[in-house]
Formats: C-alpha cells, sequence, structure tokens
C-alpha cells in the first residue's frame, strides 16, 4: 500500500504485479476438465451401477422365463422333440378342455374355503392381541409358528389326521355318532381339508400384519368411543375395521394369489395321486394341471398356457384391487 503511495507521488506508474501461475488447485476447478468430467458421471452412474444388480437377476430368472413361457405357448412343444408353430390353439384346446375348468373350479372353491375363514380368524386374533394380555410376546410368537413349518411336514400330519380309516377326525366324528367321511376321495370334503391346512398355515400370519396395523390406530379414536358407551365390540366394528380397511384389503388380494397358485398341500395330500388331484381330480388345481401337462405327459406348450392363463388371473385380481383402492380413497377424499 506504501508502494503504490510512494510511485502515485512521483508520478510513475506503480509496478504491475507477477502474473499468477496456475497451480494444482486452479486445474482441478477448471470447469470442463477432466476431473470434473468423472465426476459428474459417478454422480450419473453410480445409483445405477447400485441397481443393477437386481435389473440384471430379475431379467435372468423373471423376465426371460416370462417372456420365453409365453412363446412356448404358441408353439407345440414336447420333452426333447422340436417346436411347432400352432398360434393361439394351445389356448382354445384349454377352453374346450374339461380339466381346465374343473381345475379353475378347484381353485376357486378351494381358495374360497380357505381364504374367508383364514381371514376371520386372523382378525379375532389380533384383536385379541391387541389388547393387554399376559404372555402376550409368548402368543404372538406362537401364532408365527405354523408359517415356520415346513409344508411337506404340515401337510403330511393332516392326511394322517383326515385319514379314513385310522384319522382322528374321523375318530373325533365316531364319537358323536356320525359316520366315518372319507377325507380324500370325495371332492368336498378332500377340498375341505386342504383349506383346513391352508387356514392352519397362513392365519398367524396374517393376525400378525392385522396387529400390526391396529397399533397404528391412534388411541384417542378408541377414547372417545369409550367415552360415548361403544362397548369392545362396537369399537371393534366402528374403529379398528374402518381403520385397517386398506390392510385388509391387502391381505385379501394376497390371500387370493396364493390361493390361485396353490400347488404343495393338494399335491402332498393326495400322495400318489396327488399330481392328478385325486383319483377323480376332485382337488387338481389349476398349479397341479400345468405341472402335470409339462412334466407327466410333457405338452409344455399347453403347461405353458396355463402358466399365462393363470398370469392374466393374477393380473385381474390386481386390477380390481387397484379399482377398489382408487374408489375408496376417493371416498374418503370425498
Amino acid at each position: 500500500m506504501a508502494t503504490s503511495v510512494r510511485a502515485g507521488r512521483d508520478g510513475s506508474p506503480p509496478p504491475a504485479a507477477p502474473p499468477s501461475s496456475p497451480g494444482p488447485r486452479g486445474r482441478r476447478a477448471a470447469p470442463g476438465g477432466r476431473r470434473s468430467t468423472l465426476y459428474r458421471w459417478d454422480l450419473k452412474a453410480t445409483p445405477y451401477v447400485f441397481v443393477a444388480p437386481f435389473f440384471l437377476t430379475f431379467a435372468a430368472f423373471g423376465l426371460f422365463p416370462l417372456i420365453y413361457t409365453g412363446w412356448l405357448s404358441l408353439h407345440r412343444v414336447e420333452l426333447g422333440g422340436e417346436a411347432s408353430w400352432k398360434g393361439l390353439e394351445n389356448y382354445s384346446d384349454l377352453a374346450t378342455s374339461e380339466f381346465f375348468w374343473n381345475a379353475l373350479l378347484n381353485t376357486f372353491t378351494i381358495g374360497v374355503i380357505s381364504t374367508v375363514p383364514q381371514l376371520l380368524m386372523a382378525l379375532g386374533l389380533a384383536h385379541l392381541l391387541n389388547y393387554k394380555l399376559r404372555a402376550r410376546g409368548f402368543f404372538r410368537v406362537a401364532i408365527l409358528a405354523p408359517y415356520a413349518t415346513s409344508i411337506a411336514a404340515a401337510t403330511l400330519v393332516f392326511a394322517q389326521l383326515f385319514n379314513t380309516d385310522y384319522g382322528m377326525i374321523n375318530s373325533l366324528l365316531g364319537w358323536f355318532g356320525f359316520d366315518p367321511v372319507n377325507w380324500e376321495s370325495s371332492k368336498w370334503p378332500a377340498q375341505i381339508a386342504i383349506s383346513v391346512i391352508v387356514t392352519w398355515r397362513w392365519t398367524g400370519y396374517n393376525a400378525l400384519i392385522y396387529l400390526a396395523a391396529m397399533q397404528a390406530v391412534p388411541q384417542d379414536l378408541y377414547e372417545a368411543a369409550s367415552l360415548d358407551g361403544a362397548s369392545r365390540w362396537r369399537q371393534f366394528l366402528s374403529v379398528t375395521i374402518p381403520s385397517i380397511r386398506p390392510t385388509i384389503l391387502f391381505t385379501i388380494i394376497v390371500s387370493t394369489i396364493g390361493a390361485t397358485q396353490l400347488f404343495g398341500e393338494p399335491m402332498l395330500y393326495g400322495g400318489s395321486v396327488g399330481i392328478s388331484g385325486g383319483s377323480g381330480n376332485q382337488f387338481q388345481t389349476l398349479s397341479l394341471l400345468m405341472y402335470e401337462k409339462g412334466w407327466v405327459t410333457g405338452a409344455l406348450g399347453q403347461a405353458s398356457a396355463i402358466a399365462w392363463v393363470m398370469l392374466l388371473l393374477l393380473l385381474l385380481i390386481g386390477g380390481v384391487q387397484a379399482l377398489v383402492s382408487r374408489h375408496h380413497r376417493k371416498k374418503l377424499g370425498g
């Protein structure tokens, strides 16, 4: 500062400052430099690198089998043979096949008589566990035990219980004066027995889902209902059910999808004739029919067509769920 003042008094211009050489910091901060370009590419590409394993796995084990199954459904394919074009003939054969309609009807009936009692019992158990009980933690773990049990082990145990000759169920019916029931060869008894297995296995799982939804309901609603003189049953109907309605809808859709894909329980319950759904196809589901067409008779084209019909049914169920959810949201918004 003093030098510039003295230079001004003498009338001579002040000395020019030496030019500053660009240092390493200047090179890093230069716009458009190599490192800044790499930095921008790193910001854009890193998220895709992290999610790439999922999409690669889905493409290999989900998308490709789906597309390939659709291609097979349009061809005549047998194990060990070459594919020949059939177009929609496999689907038209299903439309005229009594085995397909029988399997579709069995899938629907078993789904209804297993899903409805299952969800009603799950609601009741969740409502009981939502209150302060002794050993509440033990009961919450205990009701999940059937879900952790192997399908094969549970089905074999229930097959012994429902055995026509020496099963415990027929013994209990005999004590009350009823005749023995043929739980394997008769249509409705066999479907009821399979539904009992499904209900036993999934009730606790759905009960825990309902319990989690019930614990998220504000306690102020119950206190206000109690002050108005509402009983516990009235609180359950007027407060709990409306509050967890989206969760109930979710479990209905998931249970329906599971019933559509029912395979292990009927196959193991039927024993040697489990793949055909009993001696008279009385409990053959769509999944069992698909397995029989593909790996017993070797008609992979027809099995692929059944798989795509099941996919269309699941998409239809999902569309109905979306419409119901939208209607519910509009109703709440209105």
